[in-house]
């Protein structure tokens, strides 16, 4: 007796980001060698970029120095400047300014190559996410960054320059180094911090992530909140309250968006409901 065919799913029977197509063509599989060459050539890709950002950054290395250490030096006691002590410092601090001017020049094209070796394992569906992923990221990395630039940084270098101005046996003298080592740290930190969004964004898209989750679990996201801003901000209140603050807020942000763009969960009817 011959069996009788099984019937081929419909498109109404699919998720509705999710065609017949794209299910039958759900990004080829790759082996494990196939998948280290793949991440070879996004990270020399990148590589590629950030080199090509650091060389165009360091044509302009007179304006970014301005820039970065100019509103350092205009928050000091008058006639205090930024001082270094060791010959190479000078240069070093130059490489390293634009080494970061350059990340962020080339970041959209990094951000590419992310979403280039993470799309083989993406639905078709999935895939027109290319374009709106490299501009969100690009632009809150970039947020977080003139965040940290022209609100965060200022207080913090305010504070701790001003702190033993009252004692007239000290004279804060601070070098260029550790000056710069504190103003970047705090730029990456809210750079990374500000791609919540994006993160959340993704994860709710691909059904890993839904906003009653991330109601239900606040609370542990303000423990982590804190928890984060004391290890990554330098040791005092302002800092930290600056960057727990837009962490919560983009944390609120961040449930908005899982809940306007993520994957809708399907009701179960009763059978002849």
């Amino acid at each position: 007796m011959a069996l009788a065919p099984v019937p081929k799913p419909q498109p109404d029977d699919l998720d509705d980001d999710e065609s017949l197509d794209e299910r039958d063509g759900s990004g080829g599989r790759m082996s494990f060698l196939e998948h280290l060459d793949e991440f070879r050539r996004r990270i020399i890709n990148a590589v590629v970029a950030l080199f090509a950002g650091f060389l165009i950054a360091f044509a302009f290395i007179g304006p970014l120095f301005d820039f970065v250490m100019r509103p350092m030096q205009e928050m000091l006691a008058e006639g205090q400047t930024l001082i270094y002590t060791n010959p190479t410092e000078a240069f070093i601090l130059d490489i390293k300014l634009a080494l970061i001017a350059g990340l962020v020049l080339a970041s959209p094209l990094v951000m590419f190559q992310v979403w280039r070796f993470i799309a083989p394992g993406l639905y078709v569906g999935e895939k027109k996410w290319a374009i709106p992923f490299v501009v969100l990221s690009t632009v809150c990395f970039v947020t977080g960054a003139a965040f940290s630039h022209y609100i965060v940084f200022p207080f913090a270098w305010q504070f701790f320059s001003d702190y033993g101005a009252a004692r007239d046996i000290v004279s804060f003298m601070p070098r260029i180094e550790p000056a710069f080592a504190m103003y970047i740290r705090l730029i990456l930190a809210f750079g990374v911090v500000f791609e919540m969004p994006t993160l959340v964004l993704f994860l709710a898209r691909m059904g890993l992530l839904t906003p009653r989750f991330m109601i239900k679990n606040f609370r542990f996201f303000v423990l982590i909140a804190v928890i984060v801003s004391a290890v990554i901000t330098p040791p005092d209140v302002i800092s930290q309250l600056a960057m727990t603050g837009p962490m919560l807020g983009l944390y609120g942000l961040s449930i908005g968006i899982a809940w306007a763009f993520g994957k809708r969960e399907k009701k179960i009817t009763p059978y002849g409901g």
